[in-house]
């Protein structure tokens, strides 16, 4: 093992440092390509995909808040076949690990959607979806219940036997840690945690609130200790990996996250601000490593309590 070694494992998959985009953040590659090297990346995530297009929901969909922002996008998309012909080709030429992001309304429809992705050459991984706090069904529905979330894992891990299934969880979860149980009881690789969660931003002018959909999930530096608490929380209680997502900004966010349990890390809304965010936190985190003379997987948990 060589000092400053930033390789990381995600189940079976592996990657060449734990930094990653977040789902919805980076849409689906090509403008984020604009501004650096998506091979750089340990993995791209790309925005939530259905079966079908998706509209989302009406504006306004964005508003910023202190230290964060609200969207209620409602996971607009072109929809897998479009997106298996248009988009996949480009991230295939990139040279980077590709992860799906995957979203749908029944244990069912999760389990089509995976099979029809794991057809598709240059995808290495799935992330279900069982967290959006901005649509009418499927979502955060399934997330809040460990039955529920447990058979939409079993679904789509019986459809795609051969890609690791990461499964993004809710932070709204009444009992976050039995639904992270469940999860990987029916066959998870790795967890995310977490997904953004619902806040309400209200026009005092026009007494009405600011997104179309009146609410909308926070995301930003204001939800990184909630996050960061999360993933210390639910790496107590299970066996695989955590990736941690909420907030991270810098490089030492990325360490807290690190240090409380997470294999990996999402940078989603930071993009927003600064494209180059990924590629600074890598390096900060790299330095991070060289400093402590070991490897990144040494620093996973290592926070003393």
């Amino acid at each position: 093992m060589r000092d400053g070694d930033m390789e990381v494992s995600i189940g079976r998959l592996r990657l060449k440092n734990p930094v990653m985009t977040a789902s919805g953040t980076a849409g689906y590659g090509e403008n984020l390509s604009n501004y650096l090297d998506l091979s750089a990346l340990g993995a791209f995530i790309t925005k939530g995909i259905s079966i079908k297009p998706r509209h989302g929901n009406s504006p306004p969909r964005v508003v910023e808040t202190p230290a964060g922002m609200l969207n209620a996008i409602g996971l607009e998309n072109i929809g897998v076949d479009a997106f298996i012909s248009e988009k996949l080709p480009f991230l295939r030429k990139q040279n980077t690990t590709v992860i799906i992001n995957m979203y749908a309304t029944s244990p069912d429809e999760f389990g089509l959607l995976a099979s029809m992705i794991a057809r598709a050459e240059g995808v290495s991984a799935l992330e279900v979806n069982i967290s959006c706090p901005n649509v009418q069904s499927g979502g955060m529905h399934f997330g809040m219940d460990p039955s529920a979330a447990g058979e939409v894992t079993r679904a789509v891990r019986e459809a795609a036997p051969g890609l690791p299934v990461l499964v993004k969880l809710s932070p709204e979860a009444p009992d976050i840690a039995a639904v992270a149980q469940s999860v990987e009881k029916a066959g998870a690789d790795a967890l995310c945690v977490m997904n953004t969660i619902r806040g309400l931003s209200v026009d005092v002018e026009t007494r009405r609130p600011r997104l179309a959909n009146v609410y909308g999930g926070l995301s930003g530096p204001a939800i990184r200790p909630l996050a960061v608490r999360l993933v210390h929380e639910v790496n107590q209680c299970v066996d695989i990996p955590i990736v941690g997502v909420g907030g991270i900004r810098r490089w030492c966010d990325a360490a807290e996250f690190i240090l409380a349990g997470a294999t990996a890390v999402q940078i989603g809304t930071s993009l927003l601000i600064n494209p180059l965010s990924p590629i600074e936190i890598l390096e900060g985190l790299s330095s991070w490593v060289r400093q402590n003379g070991c490897s990144i997987r040494e620093l996973t948990g290592a926070m003393k309590v």
